[in-house]
Parts: structure tokens; sequence; C-alpha cells
């Protein structure tokens, strides 16, 4: 329990720069308080003294105002940020170098027995707000956008935001975000929310822009076999020099 302390509190210095000292993150810190309460009742539970984990659970509760039941599994290294209106569920299997932020549900959709809440793999991140419900999981290294509600699962390495969550196109985002470093142009902060009239504008530029790059590059390669001299503006992106192309076609 004491190696589990430990951990608990390196992580806080290592995902919260506002810490300062050990004696601090002790004494001020809910998540870790929260997490001390877990072990504890975790244990009981386990030894079948659920009544007592229960009762020491919802004191905890009432202390940081982080609800966690004792049945729940927790990982190592597990970080929770703020804490206030954290709630996590019995079945719900955190595993280790997770991070929840204040205010986030791991919830259940059903009032069966068994298996009904969610299962973070290893170094997920959970942002404020968020909801994830029902026995899905989380892949390892995903991210959930504050205020999300995720019920469904969510690959590994993956960003699910919105409501319902949906999963961003990486792939589509990194060349977005190449074409608008080409133009010196940054789109902080713009996810890819079809909501959002003036992201779907900006991504429409360009993606506009990164196609019109690739035809100037493929007529870039023909003219180029015709035997003209041809310069390119690394910074503009695969464009070319006028003069040269007015030269051929005189």
């Amino acid at each position: 329990m004491f190696d589990h302390l430990r951990e608990d509190i390196s992580v806080v210095f290592e995902r919260d720069p506002a810490a300062r000292n050990t004696w601090e993150v002790l004494t001020t810190y809910p998540g870790v308080h929260a997490l001390i309460f877990h072990r504890l009742t975790h244990w009981l539970w386990g030894i079948g003294l659920r009544w007592l984990a229960r009762f020491i659970s919802h004191i905890g509760r009432w202390l940081t105002g982080i609800e966690i039941h004792p049945g729940a599994t927790i990982g190592r290294r597990f970080f929770i940020d703020h804490g206030m209106g954290v709630v996590i569920g019995e079945t719900a299997v955190i595993m280790d170098d997770c991070t929840l932020y204040h205010g986030v549900t791991l919830g259940g959709t059903s009032w069966n027995k068994g298996r009904r809440h969610p299962t973070l793999e290893n170094g997920v991140v959970i942002g404020a707000g968020a909801k994830v419900l029902g026995p899905i999981t989380v892949g390892a290294g995903a991210k959930i956008g504050s205020n999300a509600v995720v019920v469904k699962d969510v690959p590994a390495g993956a960003t699910a935001v919105g409501i319902p969550a949906r999963i961003l196109d990486q792939a589509k985002a990194k060349k977005r975000d190449k074409t608008a470093q080409k133009m010196g142009f940054s789109a902080y902060a713009v996810g890819d929310d079809g909501n959002d009239p003036m992201a779907k504008a900006i991504h429409a530029l360009l993606d506009h822009a990164d196609s019109q790059d690739k035809r100037l590059q493929a007529l870039t390669e023909k003219l180029a076999k015709l035997g003209a001299d041809l310069e390119v503006d690394e910074k503009v992106g695969d464009a070319f020099d006028v003069k040269h192309l007015n030269k051929i076609v005189d």
C-alpha cells in the first residue's frame, strides 16, 4: 500500500505543474485522498467486509467529493486532477497510468448484475465533465475530450469528442495541420467538429489548399519531364515559378 502511495504522489508532480512539495500533495490533493480511501476499501471489499467498505467509501466521498465504489479495480500511477464530482462505478476497471479530470463519470447503462462499467486501458486521459458509460473499453493511450459522452469502444490511441462521442480522423487531422503550417496558419483548438460552421469552413479551406498543392505538384512533375527549369517555393509548398512556365508557353 505504501508503494502505491509513493507512486500516487509522484505522478502528481509529473502531471500537475502546480504541485510544489510532498506535504502539500498529501494534505491538499483530494484525488490522492480518494485513492488512499479506495486502496483501503477495495481491500475490505475483497475480504468480504462489504458494508464496512461501503461505509468508509461514503466517508471518503463526503470528504473529497469523489465517489469510487470499493469494487472498482484501479491500477498503478492513477491521477485524479481536482476531482470534484468524479464517479467511478463498481465494475469499472482502470489500468495503469490513467488520468481523470473533475466531473468525469465512469458509469453504467443497465440495472443488470455483472460487468456494466467501462474499462480504461493503460495511459487513458479523460477530460473534465466527460461521461464514459456502459461495459465498453477505452483503448491504451486514448483521449476523451471534455464533456464528451462515450457509449462505444474507443480504439487505442484515438481521440473521442462530442455528444455522442465520435472518433477524430487522425490522418486527416495531421494532413490539415501540415497544410496549415505550410500556409503559416495555426488552427489552434479547432477540432474535427461537424457541428461548428467555423470549423467546417477552416477545414474546407485546408482541404482545398491540400488538393491544389497536389495538382500543382503533378503539373510541376510533368513540366519537369518536358525540360522546364522549375523553382519550388517551400514556404507556399509545391508552387512553381510562373516565369519559367511563360517561357515554355512562348
